[in-house]
């Protein structure tokens, strides 16, 4: 028989790693040794979203002649030995040694909310990214159509106001690239943008 529920501690629960972490089967993250299950699939619209923006910024690259920085959909992310995560859009400046992962400090990230990983990406990945220094931190909610931008500034997320169908700029690897969001969400919803 176990210990009472009330004589349990965060020390007595497991601790994995990357290496447990490539046996398992299906999509997870693991933070700080603890795995989370990313399950149901994003739908229709948040892959939509997630292209839509990768797709601006892959664009903007490629204008500006800029081939140091490269854009990602869902790759992992290994941050140390014990935190592996998948955001839904990357953007990385230099060289990244390994082809299976990243192990390099991305310069923008972009979540784009679901209804299972909403607390996870707003609290426990917002932590995460402005500890591993990611400068751009973006976070884009499909059922409002908003997003907030935050900035690393001092070792501090400075939050930029909620916006919705704005554009917004920054300086990633030497090109001044932006994202229009009211070009994604109309795109995405199937109407004219002009």
């Amino acid at each position: 028989m176990g210990l009472p529920a009330e004589n349990l501690s965060f020390n007595d629960l497991p601790h994995y790693t990357y290496e447990d972490y490539k046996q398992w089967e299906g999509n997870w993250e693991i933070i700080n040794g603890i795995p989370y299950a990313m399950v149901p699939a994003p739908n229709i619209r948040h892959q939509d979203i997630s292209l839509e923006i990768a797709s601006q910024l892959r664009d903007q690259f490629k204008a500006c002649g800029n081939n140091r920085c490269r854009v990602h959909l869902p790759i992992d992310w290994q941050v140390t030995n014990d935190t592996v995560v998948q955001p839904d859009v990357m953007v990385v400046c230099g060289e990244n040694k390994n082809p299976q992962k990243l192990t390099i400090t991305p310069v923008l990230v972009v979540e784009v909310l679901s209804p299972s990983s909403r607390r996870k990406d707003k609290a426990l990945k917002f932590r995460l990214y402005l500890e591993s220094g990611v400068r751009y931190y973006c976070v884009v909610d499909p059922e409002t159509n908003t997003f907030e931008i935050f900035q690393l500034k001092e070792d501090e997320y400075n939050v930029e106001e909620e916006f919705k169908y704005g554009k917004i700029s920054f300086q990633l690897g030497g090109c001044p690239v932006s994202l229009d969001f009211e070009k994604i969400f109309k795109i995405v919803d199937g109407e004219a943008y002009q």
